[in-house]
């Protein structure tokens, strides 16, 4: 809800367009996309729980198949657009900003997990992490359709996503190694400190 006001202001800030935002259209269209499927799909599955528990239908695959359909058709989308008037050097300079800040917030993400007054377990560290740092094109442009729709800079703005999407899952493949053996020598260490001392015999 915050990006609806906040993201719309830095635009007509930053691009100079004079254009409203229906702000009750955004939200009646956003519980309409988002929340209600949601609803029914929380309300379905109580209803069939114990046929998915027998069948077990590849879920995984068939998200990781429209994710991937999502991804191809939006960017299809945004660089077919002749408006979109961006060039190579920016478009680099995006894709450094994009992992710039997507490391910093991860790194923000892990101090503020991890400081001595925490009372997270590096699991939760690690879930944080990943977590608090993730944007979906799923709901992104979704988001970005309804609250912009008829903007000109449309496929421009939505850039920023398409990039940080791709980033997560790179960034994300890289790091799982160091975060992994980082959380386990941590739990090792956790466990030895908490074991109780044998008492010396006198």
């Amino acid at each position: 809800f915050q990006g609806i006001v906040i993201t719309p202001l830095l635009l007509l800030l930053f691009l100079g367009s004079s254009s409203s935002v229906p702000f009750t259209s955004i939200f009646s269209q956003l519980f309409m996309t988002v929340v209600v499927p949601l609803i029914i799909g929380q309300i379905v599955r109580r209803y069939i729980k114990d046929w998915l528990e027998r069948k077990k239908p590849p879920f995984g695959t068939i998200s990781s198949c429209v994710l991937l359909m999502i991804i191809y058709t939006t960017f299809c989308d945004t660089f077919a657009n002749p408006n979109i008037d961006l060039d190579k050097f920016s478009l680099i300079i995006v894709v450094l900003i994009i992992f710039s800040i997507q490391m910093s917030f991860m790194f923000l993400t892990f101090l503020f997990s991890t400081r001595n007054n925490s009372s997270f377990t590096p699991a939760d560290t690690v879930a944080i992490i990943f977590c608090s740092t993730h944007k979906s094109l799923t709901l992104g442009i979704p988001m970005l359709k309804i609250v912009f729709a008829g903007y000109e800079h449309l496929s421009l703005i939505s850039v920023p996503l398409l990039i940080y999407h791709p980033a997560q899952i790179l960034l994300g493949s890289l790091l799982v190694p160091t975060i992994k053996s980082w959380m386990v020598s941590r739990q090792k260490a956790l466990k030895l400190t908490r074991q109780p001392k044998a008492p010396v015999k006198v």
